[in-house]
């Protein structure tokens, strides 16, 4: 094997990236609707995190996810990624009058307490946060152990 080149962005390279990411938030175009309390569905998977804001009733206002944001591969599954992530969903949600939100947050991902941290620096009052992450009551037979 010979030696591994290290790739390294050139200057301009990183600022297009920026760009990118920053179109990507922009690309949302919300109108203003009569919608003062809501939920915050946070999925936070090994490979992504995912947002869902809806209303009281459960219909899906907006949603946003890391690879939606132009983070591709491993980088999609980072806090940092979870944080822009709720950054976008709380501009939005901003935007449409949203002041009061329940959280529900699903799965055991990196995003997840950083996406909740991000949420909390916002200007939109927090009224609860509930764990929702499926949890097995002795339901399926695990898989048995590899043989050699």
């Amino acid at each position: 094997m010979g030696k591994k080149r290290v790739i390294k962005k050139t200057e301009e390279e990183i600022i297009e990236e920026r760009e990118k990411l920053e179109a990507a938030k922009k690309k949302g175009k919300v109108k203003k609707r009569g919608v003062e309390k809501g939920r915050i569905y946070i999925s936070a998977s090994y490979n992504n995190t995912m947002m869902n804001l809806t209303d009281k009733e459960g219909k899906v206002l907006l949603w946003a996810s890391a690879g939606n944001l132009g983070f591709k591969g491993t980088k999609k599954a980072t806090p940092y990624a979870a944080s822009e992530v709720t950054n976008v969903i709380a501009e939005k949600a901003e935007k449409m009058g949203m002041k009061e939100v329940d959280v529900f947050v699903k799965g055991i991902g990196s995003g997840r307490s950083s996406a909740l941290r991000a949420l909390a620096g916002k200007n939109i009052i927090i009224n609860s946060i509930k764990d929702v992450t499926p949890i097995p009551h002795n339901g399926c037979r695990p898989k048995g152990p590899r043989r050699p």
